[in-house]
């Protein structure tokens, strides 16, 4: 480690301009941390360094913790001994290899993005410590909106990493005031129930367009959720993990309404109302590599699978729905 006292505040750079990076930047500062914000967008940049607002992605948000923004991501970089990337999780591998000469040996790097390389099927964390040897990886993950997380809401993360001392000084480090962090050192664990509850979610806006009831919800909410933990079981993953924020309490968050990305996206997916701009839902990209996992472990996974059909055009939301219905009768523990 290149601070043996990780829980006391220093510098955090967060890497991405978005809602959730902001809202990262914004809870590390209020934390006590130094924190510098890299973004693309130059006009993001000027608008939270000069007027303390992201109007694109927080709008209505007074970012009222002092934190820097800029667009140079060796400044965002300088002197962090831990970075969050908080970037979508299919352009993980891409952001590894462009770090791997510009962090220092023994920078913790966080990923806080929730999804499977669907080229790989691998999990963030992994691409990250391959593609950067030198530096321990750590994955933030649980039940969080953006939105509630600036306002100062009551939440609560998981951190993980395949240290739990470590993990418990990363969630020193980020919680305060109605931020609380929770440590674990399940890494897979974490990343995975992170990554397929957008799954089930989508699964859920499907229904909820298709007025399925709330019988439907739930049944879906539930049925996804013991797939969830058969996957992640047969990947190495402690199943009381996935009884924790980052499995249920995020599936039960994702699932609640529109307000979630995944949920919006499955609902029109069932409407036939994609659009080109409708915000990124990673659970249209973990689906199809969710289901050949399941298929690779032996794991019975019906309603991932039935997405990734959907999301292929191979069948409609209604006819995914019939064909789950019309499964054979089984023993619901199997």
């Amino acid at each position: 480690m290149s601070d043996p006292n990780m829980s006391e505040p220093g510098k955090i750079a967060v890497l991405g301009g978005g809602s959730w990076g902001t809202a990262l930047a914004l809870t590390a500062a209020r934390a006590g941390n130094a924190v510098s914000l890299w973004a693309r967008d130059g006009a993001i940049v000027e608008e939270i360094n000069l007027h303390r607002r992201n109007s694109r992605y927080l709008p209505q948000i007074e970012l009222d913790a002092a934190f820097s923004a800029t667009d140079d991501i060796f400044l965002a970089l300088r002197d962090a001994d831990i970075v969050l990337l908080a970037v979508p999780a299919q352009t993980i591998g891409e952001f590894g290899e462009a770090l791997a000469d510009l962090v220092r040996p023994g920078t913790v790097l966080m990923c806080c993005a929730k999804g499977i390389d669907r080229q790989s099927g691998r999990l963030p964390a992994a691409m990250l410590g391959d593609a950067i040897p030198g530096s321990p990886v750590a994955a933030l993950s649980g039940p969080s909106f953006a939105a509630d997380v600036a306002r100062r809401l009551p939440t609560a993360v998981t951190i993980a990493s395949h240290d739990i001392r470590l993990s418990e000084r990363l969630a020193a480090r980020l919680s305060g005031g109605n931020f609380r962090c929770y440590a674990s050192d399940d890494l897979v664990g974490v990343e995975l129930g992170g990554a397929l509850k957008n799954v089930i979610a989508l699964a859920v806006g499907a229904a909820r367009a298709l007025e399925l009831g709330a019988s439907a919800e739930a049944a879906l909410i539930a049925r996804g959720f013991a797939e969830m933990v058969r996957l992640a079981r047969a990947m190495g993953a402690r199943p009381q993990t996935l009884a924790g924020l980052s499995g249920l309490g995020d599936l039960v968050l994702t699932c609640s309404g529109p307000q979630s990305r995944n949920f919006a996206y499955g609902a029109a997916l069932a409407r036939g109302a994609i659009s080109p701009d409708m915000p990124l839902a990673e659970g249209a990209f973990t689906a199809g590599v969710a289901a050949a996992l399941a298929e690779e472990h032996g794991v019975d996974a019906p309603v991932t699978e039935a997405l990734a059909d959907v999301l292929d055009g191979a069948v409609t939301a209604r006819e995914a729905v019939a064909r789950l219905m019309d499964r054979p009768l089984k023993v619901e523990t199997e």
